[in-house]
């Protein structure tokens, strides 16, 4: 799979390129080696994530030209300050770039990212990054972290909340859609800003799901699980690429020579932006590779590495290596010039101040516009995991109890990395019901971290046993998800199992709405609550967008972007999993019974649990029902550079409108490595209303049958191949064979 990477100057015309570049000659071959180095130089002005790092006057600091970017400020009015000092103040005049992590919204805070990514639409994901970039570029910010394109298959990892799940196939359809929203067709406009596609590379294969823990990954394993979504954001042109705090073959990602240099640059053609991850640099020392600083600082600009994210090392070693010839001058031109390069194409130049805008920031920054975005994002976010009985949608006139200290906790609606999220611009579950159900009961019943006292358990009891059916908002508090919050046990916190037991118990039908940042191991939930939506952290719009639903004004269309386990001890569990010696699935076995001779106990299996998870990826129901039917393939055999045309019908059997996730998967039946029993190829949705059908046509090409193969290369292997089309992973209606030949 060869990437078709772009640069950020590709977006202008040849003249605009080369005043840009001509610009930036002119700076190289001006600036001292001591102003350059300041260059590389990124210091946090307010929040640290982090070890604590050497103080400096940042004020100072820039008038000094020690300091060519900053991250963390703290208002439009800092911004502002800081810009002056470096254009107006520093000898060399050449402006800052103000950087925060705007994730998932600015002030307008959309689902969490695992939970757009769960729309399975990446015109979502598309939205929600274009309205964080235009209010985050109208307050002054030029660069943000994101997106996060980590591929994990463990959801004890707190991040999981911060990408887009298990699959690299949707994760760089997202991803791509993410860079393009905040970096847009201009990136000098004044409503983008410059992406960052993190974490380089592997980080969310953290051991035993903890955070900052080793990563051992092999070759087949990056290039085919974890570097697809990074070409994806390389095609869509993100300006930058953030380093990972991890090892690959033991050595660390920010001073790996063959990630940065060999693979990244040289392999994938990225010729912008590499920047290290909070004191990733210093870290070195903490892995055992590095004695200080200077070994730190030198490895790192070797592997290519530019910009020094807090630690130091560049700004005080870098002078010092150049001086005493051991490294050369142009490993610091370089790594400059990509970085003046990217302030050239932010029209920073031109223009250092067009990021502080005072009536623009007025206009831009959470508008009514902007909400209904969150709120259209937040109802396609949602996944219908079981329904049993038609239990929902609503009904309105009836009575009905809401309980739980989430569907009222403003704060936890935004989830982690919430940038200038404020809970006062939330609106609630609870505010939303109470306006839109004329008889609505809500009690507490739990805290928002679990636990639930005597009183509150009887109150709850008594509340839902007068009702009709009972609303229950379970899960997990917000901080209990994203970066160092990772769990070892992901079921419900504290005594929630103990309060949905008890109210099951009154006989009165109750439906649990979800809030977490990760798939939880809600076995016991699934066997006895009716009906459970996954709502995740929502946003700001959180209220509305789960009551759409809830009363069936949207008919839920979500799918999971990451399998929910029986229980941790299926961990790693994922749906493109490799074969095994001794298929269980293939025996003709009851995998849910203890096994009882050889026969049934030599198998790839669990003694006391199935092998399949308790939801599979792709999964979500929907208030209506669709069927498969004449799936075909236009040839039985295709060769290199033709095309495979899918065709499948859907039709929606149900009484209502409703959106299918159609998903096609390849299984590649033999191969030079072993391959998985399935991979994700394509996916659409396809909106119906009640008994219409629709035919579903899908193009594969010889890249989606590439693999990293035995000789080192992505390539399509001569053999058999099944197409697989159904609902989710776990559901497919239909297999169809072609062969490929060469």
């Amino acid at each position: 799979m060869e990437a078709q990477t772009r640069s950020l100057l590709e977006h202008f015309s040849s003249e605009r390129r080369a005043e840009i570049e001509e610009h930036v000659e002119t700076l190289v071959s001006e600036l001292t080696l001591e102003q350059k180095v300041g260059q590389l130089n990124l210091l946090n002005a307010d929040f640290a994530t982090g070890t604590a790092v050497a103080d400096m006057d940042i004020q100072q600091g820039i008038i000094d030209g020690d300091i060519g970017s900053v991250l963390n400020f703290e208002n439009l009015e800092e911004a502002r300050t800081f810009q002056e000092l470096a254009v107006e103040e520093s000898d060399h005049g050449v402006p800052l770039m103000l950087a925060l992590d705007v994730i998932h919204g600015y002030r307008t805070i959309f689902p969490i990212p695992l939970g757009e990514a769960a729309s399975w639409n990446p015109k979502m994901a598309e939205l929600s990054a274009r309205v964080a970039a235009t209010e985050a570029a109208a307050d002054g910010v030029q660069w943000t972290f994101a997106p996060s394109v980590d591929v994990s298959r463990d959801p004890r990892w707190g991040r999981v909340m911060e990408a887009a799940g298990e699959d690299p196939y949707l994760s760089g359809e997202i991803s791509n859609a993410r860079v393009r929203g905040f970096q847009g067709d201009d990136l000098s406009a004044d409503d983008t800003i410059l992406a960052c596609a993190k974490h380089y590379i592997g980080y969310g294969a953290s051991k035993a799901g903890r955070e900052y823990n080793t990563v051992d990954i092999s070759e087949t394993n990056l290039r085919e699980i974890h570097l697809p979504p990074f070409e994806a954001c390389l095609e869509a042109g993100v300006g930058s690429v953030m380093n990972a705090f991890n090892l690959y073959e033991r050595i660390p990602a920010s001073s790996n020579e063959a990630l940065v240099s060999d693979l990244l640059r040289a392999e994938l053609g990225f010729e912008d932006l590499v920047v290290s991850d909070w004191d990733s640099f210093g870290e070195l020392g903490e892995h055992g590779v590095a004695g200080n600083l200077r070994e730190a600082a030198r490895a790192c600009i070797e592997a290519g590495s530019d910009i020094d994210m807090v630690s130091g090392a560049y700004a005080t070693e870098l002078v010092g290596l150049v001086e005493d010839d051991i490294i050369d001058e142009s490993l610091v031109d370089e790594a400059v010039r990509r970085l003046l390069t990217v302030k050239g194409a932010l029209g920073l130049f031109e223009d250092p101040y067009r990021y502080f805008d005072e009536e623009r920031q007025s206009q831009r920054i959470l508008t009514d516009e902007h909400r209904e975005a969150a709120r259209e994002v937040a109802r396609e976010s949602q996944v219908l995991l079981k329904n049993e009985g038609d239990l929902l949608p609503l009904d309105d006139s009836e009575e009905v109890a809401l309980v739980g200290g989430l569907a009222d906790s403003a704060t936890d609606m935004l989830g982690a990395w919430r940038a200038e999220g404020d809970p006062d611009d939330v609106t609630t579950l609870r505010t939303t019901l109470t306006d839109r159900i004329e008889n609505l009961a809500y009690v507490e019943g739990c805290d928002r971290d679990g636990s639930v006292s005597d009183e509150q358990l009887e109150t709850a009891v008594e509340t839902v046993t007068s009702a009709d059916i009972a609303v229950v908002a379970v899960g997990e508090r917000y901080s209990r998800s994203g970066e160092a919050a990772s769990r070892a046990h992901i079921d419900l916190p504290g005594e929630q199992r103990a309060l949905l037991k008890a109210l099951i118990e009154t006989e009165t039908p109750v439906a649990a709405v979800l809030f977490n940042g990760r798939p939880l191991a809600i076995n016991w939930e699934a066997e006895h609550v009716p009906a459970i939506l996954e709502a995740w952290f929502p946003g700001l719009e959180a209220g509305p967008a789960i009551a759409d639903v809830l009363l069936g004004e949207y008919n839920p269309s979500g799918r999971l972007p990451m399998t929910f386990p029986i229980t941790e001890g299926q961990i790693p569990i994922y749906y493109n999993r490799l074969r095994t010696g001794r298929p269980a699935e293939d025996a003709d076995v009851d995998l849910t019974e203890p096994p009882t001779g050889p026969a049934e106990k030599y198998l790839s299996r669990y003694l006391d649990i199935p092998n399949e998870p308790l939801y599979a990826f792709g999964h979500g129901e929907s208030y209506t029902t669709f069927a498969y039917t004449d799936v075909s393939l236009d040839a039985a055999v295709v060769s290199t550079d033709e095309t495979l045309s899918v065709d499948v019908t859907v039709e929606n059997t149900g009484d209502r409108a409703g959106t299918e996730v159609v998903q096609v998967y390849i299984n590649d039946l033999v191969g030079s490595r072993a391959r998985p029993v399935k991979e994700l190829v394509g996916f659409e949705n396809v909106v119906l209303d009640a008994g219409e059908s629709a035919t579903v046509s899908f193009e594969l090409t010889t890249a989606d049958l590439e693999f990293w193969t035995a000789d080192e290369e992505y390539a399509a292997e001569p053999g058999e191949f099944e197409v697989q089309v159904g609902h989710a992973a776990d559901n497919v209606t239909a297999i169809k064979t072609f062969e490929f030949v060469e």
